[in-house]
């Protein structure tokens, strides 16, 4: 699996994995990429984030492989600046999206599209969104966001409230539809069924020249665990979620905050024998 560092491709979640507490990318972790890469390794991201909201990112890595975006609804390439894969959601969405803020009015929510992050409810929950990806939304109702490419819906709500839209998603039966995810302890998203971080690693072996490939993916949520899963080796970080600990090959001793992936990196410089 770990004969070749150029056939090592590293796809690794942000928040609560990549990026520290303080959402920021740690000196030892920059440096690591950076010798990894300099090895011949291959890196890049997994995220629920947008096409805009990553964009800041870019400079940080110099990056030359695919993105996996929207929780798996799209892989972007920076390198052309072309989008290479959607899977959007149907058009029912919009009115499953309307009977669920009926349900939990209080609810913050946008609607994620590939030109860009459309508010419906912009509540304090959704306004630590916005804050957290650093765009400037779209703002509009609900019923009015235009229809066709929509990739994913967020719903944002106190910790204690998500639990209670998860029974009432049940309950109506969107979730035969629709997959729901949590991405933090107060973000819940709607996504094309079958949709995952997981589902877009498959489509992303497919990618011209990706054939025979090591994939190594870390993340530390829920919605990573589909990814973990697809990898050929799959890791989380010391401050993972059980659930995801439970689906890993390997569970690092590092947190995100004391510098997890380059204990990961050095583990793969290790077992491939490369060169320092």
């Amino acid at each position: 699996m770990f004969s070749d560092i150029s056939k090592v491709i590293l796809l690794s979640d942000m928040d609560g994995t990549l990026l520290n507490s303080k959402k920021q990318i740690s000196d030892c972790d920059r440096a690591a990429i950076e010798q990894f890469t300099s090895l011949g390794g291959k890196f890049t991201i997994a995220t629920g984030r947008t096409i805009q909201a990553f964009e800041q990112y870019t400079r940080l890595f110099n990056l030359k492989m695919p993105v996996i975006m929207y929780n798996g609804a799209a892989i972007h390439d920076y390198a052309s600046g072309k989008t290479v894969f959607t899977h959007p959601l149907p058009d029912c969405a919009k009115e499953t999206a309307v009977r669920i803020m009926e349900m939990m009015p209080d609810a913050g929510g946008e609607v994620l599209k590939t030109d860009g992050t459309y508010v419906f409810s912009n509540t304090e929950y959704q306004q630590l969104h916005t804050k957290l990806c650093n765009i400037v939304p779209f703002y509009e109702k609900l019923p009015e966001i235009a229809d066709g490419g929509w990739l994913k819906v967020l719903f944002a709500l106190a910790p204690e409230d998500i639990p209670f839209l998860e029974i009432l998603i049940k309950q109506k039966g969107f979730d035969q539809t629709f997959d729901f995810v949590r991405s933090a302890e107060i973000f819940l998203e709607m996504l094309p069924k079958g949709v995952s971080k997981g589902s877009a690693l498959k489509e992303y072996r497919n990618l011209p020249g990706m054939k025979n490939m090591t994939f190594v993916a870390v993340g530390d949520f829920d919605n990573d665990i589909e990814m973990i899963r697809e990898a050929d080796f799959g890791v989380c970080p010391a401050n993972a979620e059980e659930s995801v600990k439970a689906e890993s090959d390997m569970v690092l001793s590092r947190t995100n905050d004391q510098g997890a992936i380059a204990e990961l990196i050095d583990y793969i410089v290790n077992k491939c024998g490369a060169s320092r």
